[in-house]
């Protein structure tokens, strides 16, 4: 294959990739907790004769931007957004662990406090169960949840929200946006979350828009020397027969 093509069609696949990326942060940029994906690529030479001054690319590992998103009131007492660092533990259908930001919560038809696509919330001891006919739970600082069963005028501890705080080098974002840990976490009683409030994504609309109009010509610059590489093929290819003729 032709060098400049084959330097050219990694450009528009690096390019490809970016743009797919960018539409997924757009299209979570309601999604609360949601931390921007980023995808990182690196040019690299090639060798041989006459291919010093060309170079394609690959991917490196990508990642994720952890920077804070903005937290907005929203009085529901199912929201929870953290106070600086931290992560809630959920669990899947399957049994696996994984962590999120996103504190909109809710609790389903059994009473257990879920996240919004219904996963479970993790406890220190389990799923926090909202018993039937209670008041609306309270929630602590720190992830302490009780209630009021009942005419008791005693509030009863229902389990405390396990809150981690890991290393957000080692987290891997999974195939449905939570993150997972090289192992499992224990609670940290640094972290604090606040009731009524939840945290918005960390991605930033217009510099998302502005990355995505910027990969488009990228991939257009490197489609377009794909075809100027075809073309001079032809031309050579014609000059080469009518030499021989």
């Amino acid at each position: 294959m032709d060098r400049l093509v084959f330097a050219a069609m990694t450009g528009a696949r690096s390019a490809m990739g970016q743009l797919a990326i960018t539409a997924n942060n757009l299209a979570n940029a309601s999604t609360p907790g949601f931390r921007e994906q980023i995808a990182a690529f690196r040019a690299v030479p090639m060798g041989g004769d006459g291919a010093n001054t060309r170079a394609f690319t690959v991917d490196t590992t990508p990642g994720s931007s952890f920077l804070g998103g903005p937290i907005e009131s929203t009085g529901n007492p199912f929201d929870l957004a953290f106070r600086g660092e931290g992560f809630f533990v959920v669990r899947r259908p399957n049994g696996s662990e994984a962590l999120t930001r996103g504190g909109n919560f809710n609790r389903n038809t059994q009473g257990q406090l879920v996240t919004a696509s219904g996963l479970l919330v993790q406890g220190e001891s389990g799923a926090i169960t909202i018993p039937p006919n209670s008041s609306i739970p309270q929630i602590a600082e720190d992830g302490t949840v009780s209630v009021f069963v009942g005419g008791s005028v005693r509030p009863q501890v229902l389990g405390k929200l396990r809150l981690v705080k890991p290393d957000t080098r080692s987290l891997d974002r999974a195939a449905d946006g939570l993150f997972e840990a090289p192992s499992q976490l224990p609670s940290d009683a640094s972290v604090k979350v606040r009731q009524g409030f939840v945290e918005g994504s960390n991605v930033s609309v217009a510099s998302a828009l502005v990355a995505m109009i910027s990969q488009q010509r990228m991939f257009d610059l490197n489609v377009k020397m794909i075809q100027n590489a075809d073309a001079n093929a032809r031309s050579a290819n014609g000059i080469m027969t009518l030499s021989r003729g």
